[in-house]
């Protein structure tokens, strides 16, 4: 039997748990509970297996939780929105997997464009993209969402731009719109002629230059935005 639909509540607590039908917490998740949030024997949270499935669970003085209510599954968001950003420096790809994770990215993608500066081996791309991964999984809890987005290995420019429904973010593009949901954020640098020339719809998504990190994260905010429906969809022909 399916699991009826329903999004989690946002009052409680969210953790995510291994199986929805033994549900236990790890420690680091136990000590945040306890020690952080200060959760007492009786409060309720819940329970989330990180693929849209959560339940209604009773926290326990020993750090354990009791299942206090059915599993519901959080609606798979149409289209699923994916965000594809150039590589940059230091620590902001992790801001910019936090932040696109709280506003209900379902995908996002790193990609090293022509002009990125960043130059990773296998092995530190691979323990940067399990950092963010992490990072995600607090974001998802904090912003109290059971579906986990995808992080996916660092990419190539090429491979991003052959998606389905891909757009180049650029200085006046058209209006951004559900047809096109996946974005591509360039690098401080910008593009480079080849990726300039890539026969591929363009999309703006202000009237000012800004940082990379921003531009990946109002890309997100906007089409978040227009699949919510708090804001209009400009690039639909019927739209007021």
């Amino acid at each position: 039997m399916s699991a009826a639909s329903r999004r989690p509540p946002f009052g409680p607590p969210l953790v995510f748990v291994a199986t929805l039908d033994r549900p236990a917490l790890n420690d680091a998740d136990a000590h945040h509970l306890g020690r952080v949030l200060r959760l007492r024997a009786g409060d309720v949270l819940t329970a989330a297996d990180g693929a849209g499935r959560w339940r209604e669970c009773t926290y326990r003085a020993t750090a354990q939780l009791e299942i206090s209510g059915e599993v519901f599954e959080e609606p798979m968001p149409e289209p699923p929105i994916t965000i594809a950003f150039a590589l940059t420096k230091a620590d902001k790809p992790e801001l910019v997997v936090q932040k696109l994770t709280e506003l209900g990215v379902d995908r996002v993608v790193a990609f090293r464009a022509a002009r990125s500066i960043v130059l990773w081996d296998e092995a530190k791309a691979a323990r940067n993209v399990e950092r963010w991964r992490s990072v995600a999984r607090e974001a998802a809890m904090q912003s109290r969402r059971s579906r986990l987005p995808i992080i996916e290995p660092i990419s190539t420019f090429a491979e991003v731009a052959g998606r389905p429904g891909a757009a180049l973010s650029v200085a006046g593009g058209a209006p951004p719109g559900l047809h096109l949901p996946t974005v591509l954020v360039g690098p401080e640098g910008g593009w480079s002629p080849e990726e300039d020339a890539t026969p591929m719809p363009r999309v703006a998504f202000g009237d000012h230059v800004l940082r990379a990190e921003t531009a990946a994260i109002t890309a997100c905010s906007v089409v978040a935005a227009i699949r919510s429906r708090l804001a209009g969809d400009l690039s639909h022909p019927d739209a007021s």
